[in-house]
């Protein structure tokens, strides 16, 4: 039983810091997109 109690905590935590990231991620891109900044990845330098 120690065990499953174990796994089910280190699964609450792992959803925790994937809903953090996501929520970093969107307001990365989010401040991006206010500063016109969104082309970064797909910049391709002029000949």
């Amino acid at each position: 039983m120690s065990e499953r109690k174990t796994k089910s905590r280190t699964t609450v935590w792992l959803a925790i810091g994937v809903v953090v990231l996501i929520i970093l991620l969107m307001l990365w891109l989010t401040v991006a997109d206010f500063l016109g900044d969104t082309d970064v990845a797909a910049f391709v330098a002029p000949l």
